[in-house]
């Protein structure tokens, strides 16, 4: 059998790499945003452990207003950094969502050369079926005037009809 040669090889080998490329970028994106969302989780066990805390331990006896002071202000604090984390967590999953549909777009593109090479793999395959049934039927046809001149007999000899 001939060898199946696809003439846009490199440009579908290309288009894999783009996909693979993307796929990892999306990667780097999620990741990110991951550490984003687990360090604004670290924040808020902070707050509550915070908040736990005074109530537990400040609530009684003689009431220390640095103590609430700095509480507050370390509360102030969370928040602002919480609402910065938020921010920075939208603008990650912005990028998280561009990243998937450059993805998406990257393996499209890699489908459609994979199509054309599927549909040339089977032209290919057809006519190459095509020209050994071909062969096939031409050995027949051959064998069977071999056979049947054999089977027949010779011209007649002289003075015989023909």
């Amino acid at each position: 059998m001939p060898k199946f040669r696809f003439t846009l090889e490199g440009p579908l080998r290309q288009r894999r790499n783009v996909e693979q490329m993307r796929q990892r970028e999306l990667a780097v994106a999620l990741k990110a945003m991951q550490a984003l969302q687990e360090e604004l989780r670290a924040l808020d066990e902070s707050i509550k452990q915070a908040n736990e805390d005074m109530r537990q331990g400040h609530m009684t006896g003689a009431i220390d207003t640095n103590y609430l002071a700095a509480h507050r202000r370390f509360i102030m604090s969370a928040q602002r950094k919480g609402m910065t984390l938020m921010q920075r967590i939208a603008l990650a999953q912005r990028e998280v969502n561009e990243r998937r549909a450059a993805v998406v777009e990257a393996a499209k593109q890699f489908k459609v050369l994979e199509k054309l090479r599927e549909h040339q793999w089977e032209g290919f395959r057809m006519e190459y079926a095509r020209k050994e049934f071909a062969e096939l039927d031409e050995i027949g046809t051959q064998i069977a005037c071999r056979v049947s001149s054999e089977d027949s007999p010779g011209p007649v000899a002289a003075g015989g009809e023909i």
